[in-house]
């Protein structure tokens, strides 16, 4: 089954097919470096790195821009109010950017530029657009005529002459047309700047993504993507300026990720609902922040609440969980060795070559583990099967399924053990504490003393430690109430 794409340039799904054989060019726009990641950048970083290790395990060479503004009006007001430069602040958020991601699982892109290291590259693009008389300079500023450019607004689906000045633009006296955006901005004082034609200056925001991406990827490419705030204007003049300058196609299928919302509300500073990855990650583990990022359809928006977290936090806990039991059999014989690529991996593919749809796609993983679990369950609780390759099958496609959403990157015994030391450091109980009661209670039920194993069961239940007896022992968990 061919890969399906919705393209938000002709609003549909289309068939992906590459320009080179077996091949996959994708840029998408990283981010502004001059604060700390949020949640929304989360989200985008997710879902393109799950379409990346998708077409990877289809058999694509992806190569995979993702750049990093580094020189902008944001950079240059934190540095001012931090006392510092523009390099070293975003050099710091860019590591910042890193860490975030590295927790995340997300995996570095192919390639990932800086603006500033593109400045030639950027300015020869402006030299093309000046000669064709498609941009135009002012006072050291340069700007690109959206009026010259007749395909403008094809992406979003604006028209020019049904937008207000004023709404979204900065409106500037010197502009040709309110729409006009800035390709080279003349320094102010104080301001990092790069000597060019046209005086000293920075690049706009625009253009360094069409020099970064026409060099690495070359002037048309397959796919570009991003958040939906980047459609207009960002996307939008992108192609403008680009297919001015080369006269060629841009990109030929344009992704676009869907918002994350706070309990329902827009996500914004204003509002107090601005939510740090790292603040998160304080309170659920990383992997459980992935599995709430891909639990919608990426172009649906997503809401953050904390019922939400504590469902993902659950289902993360049951993948695990499965994969223990199943770890836990016996080594199985060899000709199990080929049992690879099952029918739970068969149908999770169905659900990614439809516009890589992993909300139906985690279903199919919890189908794959609640199978692995009845035959489990069916031999008799935690004994082996008497069928120990169809488990080990199973397994095989919760794996792979796995490595293509980005989690079960721990065993699972270092999950749980991680689990339980962070519960107890909530709950500042200490867990040599908690061994010695269960052997104290152990010692009291084998000498028939059932008030005192009453007594400690209680002490632990008030302590919030669960106690589970089994045929093999007692295990204990910290309870999440």
């Amino acid at each position: 089954m061919p890969i399906r794409i919705y393209n938000t340039i002709n609003k549909k799904k289309e068939v992906f097919t590459p320009i080179s054989n077996n091949k996959v060019k994708m840029y998408v726009c990283g981010p502004t470096v001059y604060d700390a990641c949020h949640v929304g950048h989360a989200r985008s970083s997710v879902v393109f790195d799950v379409i990346a290790r998708y077409f990877e395990s289809k058999g694509f060479d992806v190569t995979y821009v993702r750049n990093f503004t580094d020189v902008d009006d944001k950079i240059i007001r934190r540095a001012q109010e931090l006392d510092s430069d523009s390099s070293t602040v975003a050099e710091k958020y860019i590591q910042d950017f890193y860490r975030d991601m590295d927790r995340l699982h997300v995996r570095r892109a192919s390639i990932e530029p800086k603006a500033t290291e593109h400045i030639s590259a950027i300015q020869e693009i402006i030299k093309i657009l000046i000669d064709k008389e498609m941009a135009y300079e002012v006072e050291g500023d340069v700007y690109f005529s959206v009026t010259s450019f007749k395909g403008y607004g094809k992406l979003s689906g604006r028209k020019l002459e049904d937008m207000e000045a004023g709404a979204r633009v900065e409106v500037d006296v010197r502009k040709q047309n309110p729409f006009d955006f800035a390709l080279w901005k003349a320094a102010k004082p104080g301001e990092p700047f790069w000597e060019s034609p046209w005086g000293k200056g920075r690049p706009g925001w625009h253009i360094e993504c069409s020099a970064m991406s026409s060099q690495y990827l070359g002037q048309t490419f397959d796919i570009h993507g991003g958040g939906k705030d980047l459609i207009f204007p960002h996307h939008e003049n992108e192609i403008a300026q680009s297919e001015a300058a080369f006269g060629v196609p841009f990109a030929n299928y344009w992704i676009h990720n869907g918002f994350v919302n706070i309990n329902q509300e827009k996500m914004s500073k204003s509002l107090g609902n601005f939510l740090l990855i790292k603040d998160i990650l304080k309170r659920y583990h990383p992997e459980a922040l992935r599995l709430f990022l891909i639990s919608n359809h990426y172009r649906s928006p997503i809401d953050f609440n904390e019922k939400a977290m504590e469902e993902s936090s659950t289902a993360l806990e049951k993948i695990y969980k499965a994969m223990q039991r199943i770890e836990a059999l016996p080594e199985p014989p060899k000709k199990s060795e080929n049992l690879l690529l099952g029918e739970f991996w068969g149908k999770f593919c169905d659900a990614m070559d439809d516009d890589f749809n992993t909300a139906q796609g985690l279903g199919i993983l919890f189908d794959a583990v609640r199978a692995a679990n009845r035959i489990l369950d069916d031999s008799g609780g935690d004994a082996a099967p008497s069928d120990p390759s169809g488990a080990r099958s199973i397994q095989a496609d919760i794996v792979k399924i796995s490595g293509i959403l980005g989690i079960m990157n721990e065993s699972p015994d270092d999950f749980f053990k991680e689990k339980k030391a962070g519960a107890l450091e909530q709950i500042q109980v200490d867990a040599e504490r908690v061994e010695q009661m269960i052997q104290d209670r152990m010692a009291a039920r084998k000498a028939k003393d059932w008030q005192k194993a009453d007594q400690i069961r209680n002490d632990l239940e008030k302590m919030n430690i669960v106690l589970e007896d089994g045929p093999n022992g007692t295990l204990w968990k910290v309870s999440s109430k």
